[in-house]
């Protein structure tokens, strides 16, 4: 790894966090097991000030070692603009490799002027076992071109050095994880559980190229113990992209509770009784602002105070579902105006990430700063409901993928597959002591299930509290539970 630069590589390594470049959760591998880590460098090409970074270190790292080459080479596909613009830079011939012959043209396999026996350097973003590099130094072989060394930008340890030195390449790397890990739990953006977490997973999973398991099938067997369900809240507070979700972790992990009231009242009175006699057992209020029949402004004054007083966040769960422009003044417009109080909102992707867009927009140029969010529903509780795996899919793209995904805290879901980054909130309704479907189709499912089970991390409790004799009993059992099913959880 370079040895000088140090701040600049530390600043970089900040910067690939931030960006989404490497995520932590539970990711399917090319290898057939699962990381508790991935990364994902192409999201750099949109930022240039980032591809900018990296390709003037990876520059910096050949001089270093003194590497002189004929030509330089990136593995397709994410590899080749940092390979682009190495080539530029050092004034060096490119190759470009193609994954598979064309079968018209000259069915070339390598692009580019070379002759038997010229020297090529490798470019590669990230290695794991090094498979991917070696296949791109068979096929510069083939032509009779000549491989011996390798620059990437992240070593992720798990046997790719040794791998590829086997046939008599070198590997140089910008960062290890373990660099990046480090760095992020230095700068206090991860704490040492997790980085411990991620040593273990590497010990346990070292890769052969052949994408077999160095000591047979028993890593395997390896537990990935950085699945978000087996995470604590404050841990994942530090993952989170959203301020909001950072807020949101901590306050359940400080009050010790995950319920959240669905106050689906229709008199403003009733809902504010309710909030002050189950204030001290929740962590969000779900209102319907909608359904309020004597809606007034002194309303949302009021419902502020006792999120203030009792230490919960507010939650309209409006389901917005339009495009971006007509979401936007729906959010921040009309007689509601709920963007200028509820601290989170509710949204379908149906419409695509406009209707992340539109709920920014609605923001923007605002004179009060707002620290806001918005769950986005990726699955129903409403038996019946037309939701398929693909959208489900799509949805969790919009929530981790993007340059919007710090306005998105969590996702409304009934599943633990529904996502894999621990730095999301899941919401899951329909949450029921006893068990059963109402009369127009709401499933319900005790706390204990929905947690442990289902993977929620916050369970949204209506008619079980609203409809009990004793209200902030009902509140204080449910929030027991639900607590109890969470610690529970993570304990395994």
């Amino acid at each position: 790894m370079v040895t000088k630069n140090a701040d600049q590589m530390k600043a970089l390594a900040l910067k690939l966090f931030e960006i989404n470049a490497f995520k932590f959760g539970d990711f399917k591998m090319k290898v057939g097991i699962n990381s508790p880590v991935y990364f994902d460098l192409r999201v750099i090409v949109s930022y240039p000030d980032v591809m900018k970074t990296v390709s003037e270190l990876l520059v910096a790292h050949i001089k270093e070692l003194q590497l002189s080459s004929k030509h330089v080479c990136g593995v397709p596909y994410t590899a080749l603009p940092l390979a682009t613009i190495v080539s530029v830079q050092q004034h060096t011939p490119m190759l470009v490799r193609r994954k598979e012959a064309k079968d018209y043209g000259t069915k070339k396999l390598i692009e580019g002027i070379y002759h038997a026996g010229d020297t090529c350097l490798i470019v590669e973003d990230v290695v794991t076992s090094g498979s991917s590099i070696l296949d791109t130094v068979r096929d510069l072989k083939s032509e009779g071109i000549v491989c011996t060394d390798a620059v990437v930008v992240v070593d992720r340890e798990q046997g790719g050095v040794a791998n590829i030195a086997k046939h008599g390449v070198r590997m140089h790397s910008l960062f290890t994880l373990s660099f990046l890990l480090n760095t992020l739990h230095e700068e206090g953006r991860i704490e040492r559980e997790t980085v411990d977490a991620v040593a273990k997973y590497i010990a346990a999973v070292q890769i052969n190229s052949d994408g077999s398991f160095v000591g047979g099938d028993k890593p395997h067997e390896a537990a990935n113990e950085f699945s978000r369900t087996k995470l604590t809240y404050e841990s994942r507070a530090n993952l989170a992209k959203s301020p909001l979700a950072k807020r949101l972790f901590n306050l359940m992990a400080t009050k010790k509770t995950n319920l959240c009231l669905a106050a689906d009242l229709t008199k403003a009175d009733a809902i504010l009784d309710m909030a002050d006699k189950c204030g001290p057992y929740i962590c969000l209020l779900k209102t319907h602002v909608d359904i309020v029949e004597d809606f007034t402004e002194s309303f949302i004054v009021n419902l502020k105070a006792l999120s203030a007083r009792h230490n919960f966040l507010l939650l309209e769960d409006r389901k917005f579902a339009d495009i971006g422009n007509t979401v936007a003044l729906q959010y921040g417009k009309g007689i509601y105006k709920i963007s200028d109080w509820a601290d989170l909102v509710t949204a379908h992707t149906l419409p695509g990430r406009s209707i992340v867009q539109g709920l920014k927009a609605a923001l923007d140029g605002n004179d009060v700063a707002k620290e806001r969010g918005v769950f986005l529903l990726a699955e129903m509780s409403a038996n019946g409901n037309l939701i398929d795996e693909k959208y489900k899919e799509n949805s969790n793209k919009i929530a981790t993928e993007g340059g919007d995904v710090d306005f998105v805290t969590g996702v409304v879901c009934q599943s633990t597959g529904c996502f894999a980054f621990p730095g999301l909130i899941q919401l899951t309704p329909g949450v029921k002591i006893d068990e059963s479907v109402d009369k127009l189709g709401q499933q319900y499912n005790t706390p204990e299930h929905v947690i442990k089970e289902r993977g929620a991390d916050i369970g949204v409790v209506g008619r079980g509290i609203l409809q009990a004799a004793n209200v902030e009993k009902a509140a204080l059992t449910y929030s027991d539970r639900l607590w109890a099913a969470y610690e529970e959880r993570v304990a395994k």
